[in-house]
């Protein structure tokens, strides 16, 4: 039977995309921005600056962000080699949608992509500043779209297992014309994937919008019941999977992302399982990706993980960035 012989947890941000001399430019998009603050709750740019912790200020000097900047890119490039490596057969790749594809007329929960291929298209009506564009024309294609290969047989047996385990998710064969896959998917492939011939799944967890965010424990029984449909599919394939999204944005919260990271390593499911709901909201709901991971990786060792505290503005803004492997 096929094997999950590799897990990947890694940040997605456009962040990652630029280099560190934009990073102190995210602040013109920050100051008008709503906030969640660590506790889940409304607050703007100014309250945010107001209770910003003393440390923050440190990190903002050129020479930090060259640092900062510099050891994101190696934990991404360590997670391209892993995968290389890896000479995998499929992976499954587990992401969240900002209404690039779903919105609120048809929400769901969970979905697994079963086409035979999936597209990736240029980056098309963005309003931002140039730089900003760049950094997030990095996801996409330059030109032309083009079509990527799905394991789509490994997708049914996928959906046809997860109803087993009393799971429901909805069943995708097709993007909607003129679209392509969301930027969470965009940036394993673009960022992570050397070989685009090696085949993808395709599985989306509603992470950021109310009113059905799944909850922990949902994330951590789906990476579960991910694994065991691996292990029951035919053949030999080795499989992997990445959870793309996280640690906490827009705020940075140091101890929420270190906590997740450190029950990782502990393999602690029940703490993964037992996160406060009203902390993963925003950007940190993208967390619920790493949670699913864990879960199906929970067989592996977790082997390596490098996190950096993103900030970018004096408020605290910003992202955890956070890359780990389990193998």
């Amino acid at each position: 039977m096929a094997r999950l012989v590799l897990g990947i947890g890694t940040s997605h941000t456009p962040m990652l995309n630029a280099p560190a001399e934009d990073w102190p430019r995210f602040i013109d998009r920050d100051a008008v921005r709503d906030f969640l603050d660590k506790q889940g709750q409304p607050a703007t740019y100014e309250t945010l600056l107001q209770r910003a912790e003393p440390h923050v200020a440190a990190e903002l000097t050129p020479e930090r962000f060259a640092l900062r900047h510099a050891d994101a890119q190696a934990g991404v490039a360590y997670l391209k080699d892993a995968l290389r490596r890896a000479e995998l057969d499929a992976l499954i790749v587990i992401g969240d949608d900002h209404k690039e594809l779903y919105r609120d007329d048809n929400l769901p929960g969970f979905v697994v992509y079963h086409g035979k291929t999936i597209r990736n298209v240029p980056l098309n009506g963005f309003s931002g500043p140039d730089w900003a564009r760049r950094a997030t024309a990095r996801y996409y294609e330059e030109k032309e779209p083009r079509s990527y290969p799905v394991e789509s047989g490994l997708a049914l047996h996928l959906i046809t297992s997860l109803v087993d385990r009393e799971f429901d998710p909805v069943s995708s064969d097709a993007l909607p014309e003129g679209k392509g896959e969301g930027h969470a998917f965009a940036f394993v492939r673009k960022r992570l994937m050397e070989d685009p011939a090696l085949p993808v799944v395709p599985v989306f967890i509603n992470t950021y919008f109310p009113p059905n965010q799944p909850t922990p424990r949902r994330c951590y029984k789906l990476g579960q019941a991910i694994r065991e449909a691996v292990e029951t599919y035919p053949g030999h394939a080795r499989v992997g999977v990445v959870g793309s999204g996280g640690l906490s944005h827009f705020v940075v919260d140091e101890e929420l992302d270190r906590g997740v990271l450190d029950a990782c390593a502990r393999k602690d499911g029940d703490a993964l399982q037992s996160l406060p709901r009203h902390k993963l909201n925003s950007g940190s709901s993208e967390i619920r990706m790493w949670i699913c991971v864990a879960g199906a990786a929970e067989h592996l060792d977790f082997a390596w993980s490098r996190y950096v505290p993103g900030y970018r503005t004096p408020a605290g803004s910003g992202t955890g960035l956070g890359f780990a492997l389990w193998s």
